[in-house]
């Protein structure tokens, strides 16, 4: 009944804000109260979890998401991402565009989180569909599969770490095995896939279109690259800190730990941006200043929209759903690595969360692993890709992606969605393939 439930109230979500045109934000806000009604959570308890919900996400969200709209508009009003665009043009050319940005994407998502890596990339990715006037779903895409595939299925990011731990599986295999089914992964629902979408129609966000400057009059390449991807070289110098220096004191450690938080890295590299594709450029402290805040007012429903998405996923998690749904599928009569993936995936699609949809799955197939003998490894990334399944309304990603590549809800699920479905599944496929070797 609550499976029916969760699915009753996804097309409701779909049905207002499409049909009824209703505001994303509230048509979530009214789903998941509903949603909290009907599974029978304790009414005192139902906006205690859609403030709950809110608050967790916009609160790993929302200075990251902030920060890199203002390094963005900078980078782009600045001629930084002309520049860089017209670097990327030259060195690969428009038909070869796409594997650029899917390999950077792969490149900074195993240091980065996926929203992190995904706000970081986002200006890149338009500078280069302005800049060459090629459809933004087809360049953008390769790179978000690249971001997706790594935060789903490689340490060191949350959920397979956890994994990793909760299936007593080995840290470096599981990355090893990770990117030997990671790369096909990526290829397919990237570069391949994205060959279908060149006709989607979209028109990506106004704040990161740059403005025609005298090439004459453009920073220097190196400037812009490393101005641009400063967070990403901020983080992964952070990331690698603590391995290096092993031995060092507690001091030092929590040192590290705060000069990695990704949140620090971004306020640093606003800074560092301001005095040079800022002041450094000729322009004035307020003109800079004036540049951040409206950046700030392009993004403001987008966080709303986020947060809406954060308020029904923790209402369908306090419910209890995804444990009763993991718990019907246990008694299924399928290969553990396909038991695996397919609670992993059920989950995913019904509470929107990859982590929650992994480590719920995770408490459920341990004891299969012992009983049989299936690498533990291979393990956590079946349940890794099944975990990517499907993201739809119920995902903050899903509206990430739609209202920064400015899609129709339809379009979305043509696209995202979809690549998203491609990625589980050749996950999947990859991970049985290894286990007849393995």
């Amino acid at each position: 009944m609550s499976f029916i439930i969760v699915i009753g109230c996804i097309i409701i979500l779909i049905l207002l804000t499409t049909w009824g045109r209703l505001n994303t934000f509230l048509a979530f806000l009214l789903v998941s109260v509903l949603a909290g009604i009907l599974l029978q959570l304790p009414l005192n308890k139902v906006m205690t979890a859609v403030q709950q919900g809110m608050g967790d996400t916009l609160g790993s969200l929302v200075i990251i998401i902030v920060l890199g709209a203002m390094l963005g508009k900078l980078v782009a009003e600045s001629g930084a991402a002309q520049r860089i665009a017209a670097a990327l043009m030259k060195a690969y050319g428009p038909r070869y565009v796409q594997w650029a940005l899917m390999l950077t994407g792969f490149i900074i998502g195993i240091p980065l989180y996926y929203g992190v890596g995904f706000v970081l990339m986002v200006p890149l990715i338009f500078s280069v569909v302005y800049e060459f006037k090629l459809p933004a779903v087809y360049v953008g895409l390769p790179m978000l599969a690249a971001l997706s595939v790594t935060h789903g299925f490689l340490p060191p990011h949350p959920s397979p770490v956890a994994l990793v731990g909760q299936l007593k599986a080995n840290m470096g295999l599981t990355l090893l095995y990770g990117l030997i089914v990671a790369v096909p992964a990526i290829i397919i629902a990237g570069p391949l896939f994205s060959q279908l979408l060149k006709k989607v129609s979209s028109t990506p966000l106004q704040t990161f279109r740059p403005k025609p400057i005298d090439p004459a009059k453009l920073p220097g390449i190196t400037m812009s690259v490393v101005i641009a991807l400063l967070p990403v070289f901020l983080l992964m110098i952070t990331t690698a800190l603590p391995y290096v220096f092993v031995n060092s004191s507690p001091a030092a450690k929590a040192a590290f730990s705060f000069a990695g938080e990704p949140a620090i890295v971004m306020l640093v590299a606003v800074i560092v941006a301001t005095f040079t594709l800022g002041t450094g450029t000729g322009r004035s402290m307020k003109a800079v200043m004036e540049l951040y805040a409206e950046s700030v007012k392009d993004i403001a429903m987008i966080l709303l929209i986020i947060a809406g998405a954060g308020a029904l996923k923790q209402v369908l998690s306090d419910s209890g759903v995804s444990g009763d749904i993991a718990a019907a599928l246990q008694t299924w009569p399928l290969h553990p690595l396909v038991l695996g993936w397919l609670m992993a995936a059920i989950i995913r699609v019904c509470i929107g969360s990859a982590t929650i949809a992994g480590l719920t799955t995770a408490g459920i197939v341990a004891p299969l692993v012992t009983q049989t003998r299936v690498d533990p490894n291979l393990m956590v990334l079946s349940v890794g890709a099944g975990s990517l399944m499907f993201s739809h309304v119920n995902d903050a990603g899903f509206w990430m992606f739609k209202e920064y590549f400015n899609l129709s809800i339809k379009n979305t699920l043509k696209t995202w969605s979809v690549m998203e479905t491609i990625v589980s599944v050749a996950g999947l496929i990859g991970v049985l393939i290894l286990s007849l070797w393995i």
